[in-house]
């Protein structure tokens, strides 16, 4: 994997805003690489240890598929709910609404 993609990852999800969520997808897409989304779920599934607000990054439609990546199951469900983020059978409550999009939100791409 190429270290500036993965220092962009994790540039981006350092930026995901308190309570909002974002895609794998929507990272690659803004770095440049929009078929890399499973290269950016894999980085942030072994990058837990520095400290990244990973819980806050979803599949395209809401679903909670990195949780197997945090050491409790419900971890990443229960961090997003501290944040105000509802989740209903592992999948983000009002997903579009709270959705944050890399390319709308940045004036900047990696």
């Amino acid at each position: 994997m190429n270290r500036d993609f993965a220092q962009a990852v994790y540039d981006i999800v350092k930026l995901i805003p308190y309570g909002r969520v974002t895609s794998y997808g929507a990272i690659a897409k803004h770095i440049g690489s929009p078929q890399s989304s499973r290269a950016v779920g894999w980085l942030l599934n072994n990058s837990l240890e520095y400290n990244l607000p990973a819980h806050r990054v979803v599949n395209r439609n809401g679903v909670l598929t990195g949780k197997k990546a945090f050491s409790e199951n419900s971890t990443m469900q229960s961090r997003l709910e501290k944040e105000g983020v509802e989740v209903k059978d592992d999948k983000i409550v009002n997903f579009k609404t709270l959705f944050w999009n890399p390319s709308d939100e940045l004036h900047y791409t990696f």
